[in-house]
C-alpha cells in the first residue's frame, strides 16, 4: 500500500483524533473555567455536555449527509466548522460565548466523524476493514492518552485557552490535505431529515438539563418535571417521525439488527461510563487530592494510555478477539475496577497503590468495549451503510456521556464539605453499574466474517492526488 492509497485512513484518523482530544484536553479547563467565570459543576457540566448532545444529535442525520453530499466532501466541512469554532473559543470573552462555541465544535465533529471511517471502510477490502477500523478506533484512545498530558501542560503553562489553539493547526492540516483529494461519485440517497435530528436534539437536551438542575431545582420543581416530560415527549415524537420518515434521523431499520441493536445499547452505557470517568478523574484530583492541573493531568495519562495501548494492540494482532469477547471482558474490567475504587480510594493521595492501578485498570477496559462496540456497529452491516450505522452507534455513546455527565454533575453539585469524598465515590458506584450492563448487553454481538460484496470485490479505488 503506497503513502498516496494510505491517506484516507491517515485522514480518517486524524480525524478521529481531532474530535476526541477535545474531550479529555477540555476536562483539565474545568477548575480554571470555574474561578475565570465564576461558574459552579452544574454551569460547567455544560462545557463538555453541551458538545456530546449536538455531536449525538447530528451524528446519524450526518451518517446520510455523507452519503447525499460525499464522505470527502462532508469530512472536510467538519473539520472547517470544528477548527472555526476552536478559534472563537479560545477568544471567548465569557462563558456563553464559550458555551456557543462548544456547541459549534460538537457540531464539526459531528460532521467529520461518519464521513472519516465511512470514507476508510469504502475504500479497503473486507479482509483488513476489522485493521482499518482497530487503527481508526485506536486514534481516538490516543487522542485519550495525549489530552491529559497536553491539557495539564498547557493549562499550567498558558490557561485553558490554549487548549482550544491546539485544534487550529491539527485542523488547518487535515483541512487542506482533505481538499486537495479527488471528489468520488459516492453520492447517494435523499437529504437526512434535519426536523427528525432537531427532536432528537430537544429530547436530550431536556434530558440532560433536568437531571443537571434538579439538584438545585429540585427534583418535584416543575421545572425539573416538565425537562423531564419533555424529554420523553420528544423521544416518542422523534421515533415516530423515523418510522414515517424516507431518511429518518434515526434509522430504524437497522436496529432489526439484533448485533447492531446490541453494539448500540453497549455504546450508550459505555459512554455514561466513559466521560464521567474522564471529568470526575480530574474534579476528585484537584478538589480531593490537592493536584495541581499539571498534575492531574499527568495522573490521568497511565489509564489514557492504556486504553490507547489496547486499540492499537488489537489493531496489529493477526488473530483478532471477537467483538463479544472484547466488550464483556472489557465492561466487567471498568465495573470492577469502579467498585473497587468506589470501595477502597482514600481522602488523601495515594497514587501508586491507588490511582495508578485503578486508572490502568480501567484505560485496558475502555479500550477493549471502544473497538468491540465499533467494529461490531460497522461489520454488522453492509458497505452501503456504514455511514450512517457508524454515526449512529457514535451517536449512541455521546447520548450516553452526556447522561453520564449530567448524573455526574447532580450527583457533586449539591455536596458539601461534611461529604469528603462520598460524592465522588458515589460517581464510581454509577460507572460500575453501567459498565457491567455493556458487558452484559455485549454477549449478545456476534459478528459474521467479512465477505466480499460488489462494491469492493475486484473494485480499484480512484487514486488520491
Amino acid at each position: 500500500m503506497t503513502s498516496e492509497s494510505k491517506l484516507p485512513l491517515v485522514l480518517a484518523c486524524g480525524g478521529s483524533f481531532l474530535a476526541f482530544v477535545d474531550v479529555t484536553i477540555t476536562n483539565l479547563a474545568v477548575p480554571e473555567l470555574a474561578g475565570d467565570f465564576n461558574v459552579g459543576v452544574g454551569s460547567l457540566s455544560w462545557v463538555v455536555t453541551l458538545y456530546t448532545v449536538l455531536f449525538a444529535s447530528l451524528l446519524a442525520p450526518a451518517g446520510r449527509l455523507a452519503d447525499v453530499l460525499g464522505r470527502r466532501r462532508l469530512f472536510a466541512l467538519g473539520v472547517g466548522v470544528f477548527t472555526l469554532a476552536s478559534a472563537l473559543a479560545a477568544a471567548a470573552p465569557s462563558f456563553p460565548t464559550l458555551l456557543v462555541a462548544r456547541g459549534a465544535q460538537g457540531i464539526g465533529a459531528a460532521l467529520l466523524m461518519p464521513a472519516s471511517l465511512a470514507f476508510v471502510l469504502a475504500d479497503t477490502a473486507p479482509a483488513r476493514r476489522s485493521l482499518a477500523i482497530g487503527l481508526w478506533s485506536a486514534s481516538a484512545s490516543v487522542a485519550a492518552a495525549a489530552g491529559p498530558a497536553l491539557g495539564g501542560v498547557l493549562v499550567d503553562l498558558l490557561g485553558w485557552r490554549a487548549l482550544f489553539c491546539l485544534n487550529l493547526p491539527i485542523g488547518t492540516w487535515l483541512l487542506w490535505r482533505t481538499l486537495r483529494l479527488p471528489a468520488l461519485a459516492d453520492r447517494t440517497g435523499r437529504l437526512p431529515d434535519l426536523a427528525g435530528a432537531g427532536l432528537v436534539f430537544g429530547a436530550v437536551g431536556l434530558l440532560v438539563l433536568g437531571i443537571t438542575e434538579a439538584p438545585s431545582w429540585g427534583w418535584t420543581d416543575p421545572r425539573t418535571l416538565a425537562a423531564l416530560v419533555g424529554a420523553l415527549l420528544f423521544t416518542v415524537a422523534a421515533l415516530l417521525r423515523a418510522a414515517a420518515h424516507e431518511a429518518p434521523a434515526i434509522e430504524m431499520a437497522l436496529w432489526r439488527n439484533r448485533t447492531y441493536a446490541a453494539a448500540n445499547l453497549s455504546s450508550l452505557l459505555f459512554g455514561a461510563a466513559l466521560y464521567a470517568s474522564l471529568l470526575l478523574g480530574v474534579l476528585f484530583l484537584v478538589e480531593a487530592w490537592g493536584y495541581s492541573e499539571l498534575e492531574a493531568g499527568l495522573a490521568m495519562t497511565p489509564g489514557a494510555v492504556a486504553s490507547a495501548a489496547v486499540g492499537i494492540a488489537i489493531g496489529r494482532v493477526a488473530r483478532k478477539p471477537s467483538p463479544r469477547a472484547l466488550v464483556f471482558g472489557g465492561g466487567l474490567l471498568i465495573a470492577a475496577t469502579s467498585a473497587a475504587l468506589a470501595l477502597w480510594l482514600p481522602s488523601d493521595p495515594h497514587f501508586l497503590t491507588a490511582w495508578l492501578p485503578g486508572g490502568l485498570g480501567l484505560g485496558l477496559g475502555m479500550g477493549a468495549v471502544s473497538v468491540g462496540v465499533s467494529s461490531a456497529a460497522a461489520l454488522s452491516v453492509e458497505p452501503a451503510r456504514f455511514a450512517g450505522a457508524t454515526g449512529l452507534n457514535i451517536a449512541a455513546r455521546q447520548v450516553g456521556g452526556a447522561v453520564g455527565i449530567a448524573v455526574l454533575a447532580a450527583i457533586l453539585e449539591g455536596r458539601v464539605a461534611a461529604d469528603g469524598i462520598r460524592p465522588f465515590l458515589d460517581v464510581y458506584w454509577m460507572m460500575a453499574a453501567v459498565s457491567l450492563g455493556a458487558g452484559l448487553v455485549g454477549l449478545r454481538l456476534v459478528v459474521a466474517p467479512p465477505q466480499p460484496t460488489p462494491a469492493t470485490q475486484g473494485a480499484v479505488p480512484e487514486p488520491a492526488r
